[in-house]
This record gives C-alpha cells, sequence and structure tokens, in this order.
C-alpha cells in the first residue's frame, strides 16, 4: 500500500486514490485496520519535547550581569562575608522566581492544534457501518460525513450530497465550501481543493463519504504542526539590546575592577582580602543588580495595565516590543471582520437597495439612493423575503443580546434579509409547508423548495448562482409585483458588478404550481422560472477596526491584510477599512513565482495578500523583517500559527481563534477587537518609556556609586561607603524609586509619532553625557559630605552613614528629574508628581530612617545617628544636584531643541 505522505490526492480520480489505498467502497476489514494501524501509527501528533521547571528556572539565571553577580556571591561567601552574599543572592533569586512566574509556562500550540483532532467518526469496515475513536483511522478507511461533524482525518472524497464544509481555520475563508468528488486541477490552492475534506474542519451542511488519504502528522493540519514546531521565535529588541548591553557593561566594569585591584596591589600595596572586598563592592555599586528585577516588574505593570484594555499577555518581552512594532499583518476573517455573513445588497428590477444593518439580527432597515424605504411602497420585496426564508435550512437564535446561526452561514443571513423584508422565518415555514426539496448540489447550483399553504395554493422557491438560475428564467418581476421580460444579460452584468465589489452573489426566483404539485422534480424547473432579484453577501468589516486602523497610520504603523479568502472580496473589505493600496491585491500563486528578491519588494509596496496558505504568511512576515520592520502578526486560524510565533509580537483572537492560535501567540485580545491593538500598542509605547526612564536613572545612579569607591582606591583613602551599604543601597532604591517609574502615565503624542527603529541603542549620546554628568555631582556631593564629617572629627561609622544617606537623596532628586527629562521639571503637574512616586519616596525614607536610627539594623550595616543639622545638609546637597542637573537640560533644550519624543 501506499504511503500517505503523497500531497496529490486532489489530482487523482476516485479509482486511483482507491488502488493506490488498496481500499474500496465498503471499507477495510478489522484486521487490515489493525495492521495498518501499527504502520502509520494514531490518529494524533507527536507531543512536542518539553522543558523541565528546573530548565525553566535556571534559564532566567543565563545573563551574563548574573554570572558577575553569582560569582561575586561565591568569593565574599568564601570571605564569610554573609550578609554581602545574602543580598546579592536574594536579589539573583527574585529575579528569577519573577521571570519564572510571569513567562508562564512553554509552547503549547501543538497540544493545542492536537485537540481539534475528532474524537469519534463514522466508519465502513467490512461493508458495516461503524464508529470508532478518531485516533484509530488509518489510510484507506471510508468514512462518512455528515451536518455537524468534524472531519476527523484529510479525505478524498467519494461522494458528495449538498456537501459544505467550514475551513476557515484552514484557509481564513468565511464562507463554507461546497465540496464534490471530481479531481481538481493540479497545484490547485488548498481553498480551491473541491474534492477533499481536511481533518479538523466542520461539515455546515449535506452529506459526503470519503477515503483516508492523511491521518496524524502527516494531515494539513499536521503540516502546518510541523511547519510551526522549525519556526524560531525572535527576540525582542530590549532583549536583544538589553544583552548587548550587559556584555559591553560586564566587560567594562571588570576590566575597571581589575585595573584598581592590580593597581591597589601594585602601586597602594593593600592588603589583598581588603582590597578584594573593595574592588566587590565596586562591582556591585556599578552593575545594576536590580535593574532586570524592576524591568520585569515594569512589564508586569504593563501586562494590568494591557489587561484593562482587553489585551491578555502571554511573553513579558512582547509588551515593550510593540512599541517598535511598525506593521501589523493582519488576517481578515475574524479580525478586520465579524466571521459572519451579511446581506449588503438586493437588486430587483433596476432598484438597488443598500442594507445597512449587517449581522444576524432579522430586523432593520433598507434603503434605496441612500435614503429609507418603506415595505408598503415595495410589495416585491415581501414576496423575495418569503424565499428567502422558505428556501433555507438554517436556524437563526438569539442568545442573550446576540443573534446567531445554525446552518450554512449564508442562509443565516437570508433568514436575516426575510426579516428586514417584514418576513417572520417561523411564521412563514408554519404557514407554507415543505412538501418536496431538491438539495443543493455542485452540479446543478442551485436548491429548490417546494411549499403549500393551508388555503390551497403552492409555489417553489428556488435559490442558486447567477448564472445557473438565469438560464431557466422566462420572466423578471417587477417593482410593484407584476411581470416583466427577462432580459439575461443586463442581470449577468449586474451580478458581475456585485461580485467585483468583493460580494457573493445569489438569485432568487419562484413559479407558482397547482395544489395537486406535491413532488418537485429538476423538469418542473427548467424555463419555467420567474427571477426575483439578486442578493450580495460580505463578512463585513468590524466598525471599531476602522478607527484602529486610521490610527494606526497615524501612528506610523503599516496595516497589512493577509487573508485565504478571495482577490475580489479581500480588496471589497480593504478599501471599507481604509488600508492603503487597497485595490492591489496579490495572490498565493502570484507570490509563488516570485523569489526572495522580488517577494520583499512586494512585501513592502502591497497591503492587501488573498489566497494566501500558512508559507505565504511566513513568508511575508520573514521578508518583511528582512528589511528591519518589527512585525505584529494577528490571527485566529490554525493557518495562522506559523507567522504568529515567527513574528516579533503575535496576537490571536481570543473569542473565536482557536486553541492553537491562542498558545503560539504573545497576545491574546480578549474581545476579538481589532481596536485592542491600537490601545495595546499605546501601552507598549508606555512600557518602553517608562523602561528608558528606569534605566536613565539606574545607569547614572550607579555610576556615581562606582565613581565613589574607584576615586577612594585610586587616591588610597578609606571607602566612603562600604559594600553592604552600597547593597542596601541598591535594593531599597531599585525595589522602590525604580518600580514607582513603571506607574508613570503615557505621555502626550505617545501614538502620533513614528516607531522607534529595531537596531535604536539604549545608550544615546544624550544619555552618556547625562551619565557622566551625575556621576560627577555623586561624586562632588559624596566627598564633599564625606571630606564635611572628617572635618567635624566624626567617626568612620557616622561619616559613612552621612554619605550613605546623601546618596540615597540624591537619588530621589534625580528621580523627579527623570520623570520629566524632555521638559521642565519645574512646573506644579511635575513637582506633584503621581501617588505612587510619592510612597516610594516615602518607603526609602522609613527605610532609611530605620537603618541609620535602629540599633539592630544600625549594628548590620555599621550606621550611626545623623544630628539634624547634618540631616538638612544632606537634603540641601540632593536640591543642588536637582538644581544643577535641571539648569544644565534648560540649556541643552534651548541650544540644540532635541527631539522631545
Amino acid at each position: 500500500m501506499q504511503m500517505n505522505e503523497q500531497r496529490n490526492w486532489h489530482e487523482l480520480s476516485q479509482e486511483q486514490v482507491l488502488l493506490a489505498l488498496e481500499a474500496t467502497p465498503a471499507g477495510l476489514s478489522a484486521d487490515e485496520a489493525v495492521v495498518r494501524l501499527g504502520i502509520h501509527g494514531p490518529n494524533r501528533l507527536p507531543p512536542p519535547p518539553r522543558q523541565s521547571l528546573l530548565r525553566r528556572f535556571l534559564t532566567h539565571f543565563h545573563n551574563i550581569l548574573i554570572y558577575v553577580l553569582l560569582g561575586a556571591a561565591l568569593i565574599t561567601g568564601l570571605l564569610e562575608h554573609w550578609a554581602d552574599m545574602s543580598v546579592i543572592l536574594a536579589v539573583v533569586i527574585v529575579n528569577a522566581i519573577i521571570g519564572l512566574i510571569q513567562e508562564g509556562k512553554a509552547e503549547k500550540a501543538m497540544d493545542a492544534i492536537r485537540q481539534i483532532l475528532a474524537p469519534r467518526a463514522a466508519v465502513l469496515r467490512d461493508g458495516q457501518r461503524h464508529t470508532v475513536a478518531g485516533d484509530q483511522l488509518v489510510p484507506g478507511d471510508i468514512v462518512l460525513l455528515e451536518a455537524g461533524d468534524k472531519v476527523p482525518a484529510d479525505l478524498r472524497l467519494l461522494k458528495a450530497h449538498g456537501l459544505h464544509i467550514q475551513e476557515a481555520i484552514l484557509t481564513g475563508e468565511s464562507v463554507a465550501v461546497e465540496k464534490h468528488p471530481r479531481p481538481v486541477a493540479s497545484g490547485s490552492a488548498l481553498g480551491d481543493r473541491f474534492c477533499l475534506a481536511f481533518s479538523g474542519t466542520t461539515v455546515t451542511s449535506g452529506q459526503g463519504m470519503g477515503v483516508v488519504v492523511g491521518t496524524g502528522a502527516r494531515t494539513e493540519i499536521g503540516r502546518i504542526s510541523g511547519l510551526l514546531a522549525e519556526v524560531k521565535s525572535l527576540t525582542t529588541p530590549l532583549v536583544e539590546q538589553m544583552a548587548v548591553f550587559a556584555r559591553w557593561l560586564t566587560l567594562f566594569i571588570l576590566a575597571i575592577a581589575a585595573l584598581i585591584f592590580a593597581y591597589g596591589i601594585l602601586v597602594r600595596h593593600h592588603d589583598v582580602t581588603e582590597l578584594f572586598m573593595a574592588v566587590v563592592g565596586l562591582s556591585v555599586a556599578a552593575i545594576p543588580e536590580g535593574l532586570p528585577a524592576v524591568l520585569t516588574i515594569t512589564l508586569a505593570v504593563g501586562v494590568q495595565a494591557m489587561a484593562r484594555r482587553n489585551a491578555i499577555v502571554r511573553r513579558l518581552p512582547a509588551i515593550e516590543t510593540l512599541g517598535a512594532v511598525s506593521v501589523i499583518c493582519t488576517d481578515k476573517t475574524g479580525t478586520l471582520t465579524r466571521n459572519e455573513m451579511s446581506v449588503v445588497s438586493v437588486v430587483m428590477d433596476g432598484q438597488h437597495y443598500s442594507i445597512e444593518d449587517t449581522g444576524y439580527e432579522p430586523r432593520g432597515e433598507m434603503a434605496m439612493a441612500g435614503r429609507a424605504i418603506s415595505l408598503l411602497d415595495h410589495p416585491s420585496l415581501t414576496e423575495l423575503g418569503r424565499v428567502a426564508a422558505l428556501c433555507n435550512d438554517a436556524e437563526l437564535k438569539r442568545h442573550q443580546d446576540k443573534w446567531a446561526v445554525e446552518g450554512d452561514p449564508m442562509e443565516g443571513a437570508l433568514l436575516a434579509l426575510a426579516g428586514k423584508c417584514g418576513m417572520d422565518g417561523g411564521d412563514e415555514r408554519g404557514q407554507w409547508a415543505r412538501t418536496d426539496v431538491i438539495p443543493f448540489d455542485a452540479r446543478h447550483k442551485f436548491m429548490a423548495t417546494l411549499h403549500h399553504d393551508h388555503e390551497n395554493h403552492a409555489f417553489i422557491a428556488i435559490k442558486g448562482a447567477p448564472e445557473q438560475i438565469l438560464t431557466m428564467c422566462k420572466a423578471q418581476r417587477t417593482a410593484v409585483g407584476g411581470m416583466a421580460p427577462l432580459n439575461q444579460g443586463d442581470w449577468r452584468q449586474l451580478a458581475e458588478q456585485i461580485a467585483a465589489q468583493g460580494q457573493r452573489v445569489l438569485a432568487l426566483a419562484v413559479v407558482p404550481v397547482s395544489p395537486e404539485h406535491t413532488v418537485l422534480e429538476h423538469g418542473d424547473l427548467t424555463g419555467s422560472l420567474i427571477l426575483l432579484g439578486l442578493v450580495g453577501f460580505i463578512d463585513p468589516p468590524r466598525p471599531e477596526a476602522m478607527a484602529a486602523v486610521a490610527q494606526c497610520q497615524a501612528a506610523g504603523i503599516r496595516v497589512k491584510m493577509i487573508t485565504g479568502d478571495h482577490a475580489a472580496t479581500a480588496a471589497a473589505i480593504a478599501g471599507q477599512i481604509g488600508l492603503q493600496n487597497a485595490a492591489t491585491v496579490l495572490t498565493g500563486a502570484e507570490l509563488d513565482q516570485l523569489d526572495d528578491r522580488a517577494l520583499g519588494e512586494a512585501a513592502m509596496n502591497t497591503d492587501v495578500f488573498a489566497r494566501t496558505s500558512p508559507e505565504h504568511k511566513l513568508r511575508l512576515v520573514m521578508a518583511m523583517q528582512a528589511h528591519g520592520l518589527t512585525v505584529a502578526m494577528t490571527g485566529d486560524g490554525v493557518n495562522d500559527t506559523p507567522a504568529l510565533k515567527r513574528a516579533e509580537v503575535g496576537i490571536a483572537m481570543g473569542m473565536k481563534g482557536s486553541e492553537a492560535a491562542k498558545e503560539a501567540a504573545e497576545l491574546v485580545l480578549a474581545d476579538d477587537n481589532f481596536a485592542s491593538i491600537v490601545a495595546a500598542v499605546r501601552e507598549g509605547r508606555t512600557v518602553y518609556d517608562n523602561i528608558k526612564k528606569v534605566i536613565s536613572w539606574t545607569l547614572p545612579t550607579n555610576a556615581g556609586e562606582a565613581s565613589t569607591i574607584m576615586v577612594a582606591l585610586m587616591l588610597g583613602m578609606a571607602l566612603p561607603i562600604t559594600p553592604v551599604q552600597i547593597l542596601w543601597v541598591n535594593m531599597i532604591t531599585a525595589v522602590s524609586l525604580g518600580i514607582a517609574l513603571a506607574f508613570e502615565p503615557t505621555e502626550e503624542h505617545t501614538m502620533r509619532r513614528p516607531p522607534r527603529p529595531r537596531d535604536q541603542p539604549l545608550l544615546t549620546g544624550t544619555l552618556v553625557w547625562h551619565i557622566v554628568l551625575v556621576a560627577a555631582l555623586f561624586l562632588g556631593g559624596v566627598f564633599g559630605v564625606y571630606a564635611y564629617a572628617v572635618e567635624q572629627g566624626y567617626s568612620q561609622e557616622l561619616a559613612r552613614t552621612m554619605v550613605m544617606n546623601t546618596l540615597v537623596v540624591m537619588e530621589i532628586f534625580h528621580l523627579f528629574f527623570i520623570r520629566n527629562m524632555y521638559g521642565t521639571s519645574l512646573t506644579w503637574q511635575a513637582i506633584r508628581g503621581t501617588r505612587v512616586i510619592w510612597w516610594a519616596v516615602l518607603v526609602v525614607t522609613a527605610g532609611q530612617f530605620a537603618v541609620t536610627y535602629l540599633s539592630p539594623l544600625q549594628a548590620v550595616f555599621a550606621t550611626q545617628a545623623i544630628p539634624l543639622l547634618d540631616g538638612v545638609l544632606i537634603v540641601g546637597t540632593g536640591m543642588a544636584l536637582f538644581a544643577v542637573i535641571e539648569i544644565e537640560k534648560q540649556i541643552r533644550i534651548r541650544l540644540f531643541q532635541p527631539d522631545r519624543r
């Protein structure tokens, strides 16, 4: 038997497929099924390798800054400096725990896809119908399909009677696909393989029978799952920048420490142990050990802010990446549109009606030339509504405040149309009993129903493809209810015009019959129909998506639609929501003809892509990334998962999205609202701004602390502050003052500036200058206070206590400066700050008073109580620091006028 890796089943005839699989229409024998199950394995996807909890925890120590801190902790422990070692280890472990909790579990995308496979399946074995577990299916099994079934494996159809299958999870096409058993052309797109039924899709109507050609990993869903497993997730801009920055900072600190150590040994002849502890103090002062934890907490604050805006963050770094997003690649169905069909246009006897109220609610107004009409003036609409309700197998049901369809979405839209034409579907079906039916079939492209009422009237209602219905009509209904000759050419042209607008078109017709007519045959329809009109359907765009797209474009973010739907439909929706270049559409077949270079140009210049496969979406995302763009990909189906994983930010729909899409994405929109993406981008930019503030506050203060120790060692002086005091200062300020910056509100004009470049460095020239200036001012403040204390004859402990408090006070005043780096800090709003800022200042102040004045802590940190007047001197030093850097900022702004963002 031929293995089921073969992918051209759609090209082969039924006989060729059965021969290749050594199968018959009566099904396999039970014994043969067992043999094949042993060969091919269960019909489920193989589980992916998993990282253990310990391994995931240890990955959070994989940072060069953390390595240096661990080394410092080890050596300080060997030297029996237990307090120093404990504080360093506490910082490192807390950071790892926070990272592990916030990052969540490992990838679950393939697990979610695996759940899509059907749990049960109806098969023929030994010529008898049996129900078996879905994972027991094997190639060659004959599977029976009915409306409501989930297709349990990839099938080559042998029979199809009115069979329609919803394939949105694979193709993105919102309308159920009509299936038939005839082979299709080689190279047909996935959505055009009408003789195949794919695993995980849903039968919306009709019946069918097919032979299994693919199971487990060899199904179309399995192929996407394999593709997903091969996709490598990119690191985010901040992670890349922090990694580069950490390497250079660590090398710089170690080089300085080594030089100071060598200088102390060779020139100053210090004691090795004392010198080493001083160098450890220098390293601890210079390394922003609290920065990883503060950055993680800043991101966690962003998680809460986004959750309030219905954006659920699954991976922390994705938050700040949103601030750098320069293009959003979005699926159409269910993302930009509602994923529900609506009738938007009706044409009858030259009259063009439009329907503004979309959705399945069977109420609303119809308009002509932009003006609402009265149904009393248009009696032919009533007859059209009756046909729409009766020639229909769907049901509309109201769930709370929302109407939903059970059955084919297009038939649900027709029921809603009937309501808008004044017809109650339930009442009409009660009055006009269905006595016979010709189900929809791909061969004749129409559905017909025969109806009788209680007053001895009868008629046939028909709906179908315009090109088929027009050939069966002899006349058309006029606007006032009469009849007129039919001009097929004009009606065909109208149908083409509606289709060119991206709408799917159906024709509705009717023919009266005698009450004795109780059996419906094809001969009753040919050449006898009266055309009522044409109906145009569309999956309407979300109103809020239009505003969201406009906001994205105002923020310099390009929006691109990548869908599996038809080109005309994609172009129509793109035009309605305001995409750039909406009229230019590239299809998947056209993309296949492009090499990587040409694809890159197309990805940059085109905004609408139609009839795409998962590979196309992935290639487009990678092509845009190759041009330096930071890409966000939105989607809701299994077909979106590879691109969701590859993009810097994958955004899945929470309500209508598949579990596979949610697990592959970094963000999940709880309300499936494209507008929530704009809110998420705004929060992402705010988070990044606050991270920049944290860095801009942390690095200068650390540089000032490190400079203090370095200068003391170089000059052969006693250290003005001990290593454990430095650790205390870093801890108390990092976990309070640094975190306070995470709660800073969004700046004005945040969504009016372009996205930041992906390669924008963390250390800009302005920040480097600020680090140098603040470090110099810290040196002046620290040694000024230390010299004053020595001159007053204070003890070494009191002098160091004053220096420690001076450092903290200067950092508090530096915090207020950083909050307004790009504007003046001398306004009431700037001075008032936020509630979080003042709570942080109170916490730090309380902590410093405790360390300075409580005996137990004095013993640990070697501190002494500071006199009141000396405390005033320390506060004055902080105020002087603030005055100098504020004056420097105002001069710099006026002279150079830098970008204030």
